[in-house]
């Protein structure tokens, strides 16, 4: 076996690993940090309304179960309904990238793998 041929099993093994996966965004160019204007923009698309807020949060309480979909999809539900909170400095780029880091950690087989 030549020098040559260790490099190239070496690159195989990394393509096939999980945990060396290249991120979409990163491969794009896609800084994942939300810009202050998206921030901004949201604000103004997603003025504070309570009952918008209230009829997500409900719904994300009647999806909450025991299994760890449930508890996602109801996390996530919650997440959005933030949107419609004065209270609350969000943006749906923000929540999305929150989401993707999760499904992924979850794909990965969790953060105690």
């Amino acid at each position: 076996m030549t020098d040559a041929d260790d490099g190239a099993g070496a690159d195989e093994e990394a393509e096939t690993s999980g945990d060396d996966r290249e991120d979409p965004l990163a491969a794009a160019g896609v800084d994942p940090v939300v810009p202050e204007s998206a921030a901004e923009a949201a604000a103004e698309s997603f003025a504070a309304d309570d009952e918008v807020r209230g009829f997500l949060r409900d719904v994300a309480a009647d999806v909450r179960g025991d299994s760890s979909e449930s508890k996602q999809l109801s996390a996530i539900l919650y997440r959005v309904s933030d949107l419609y909170d004065d209270e609350e400095e969000t943006s749906p780029e923000e929540i999305y990238l929150n989401v993707r880091h999760i499904m992924r950690i979850k794909s990965d087989g969790g953060l105690r793998r």
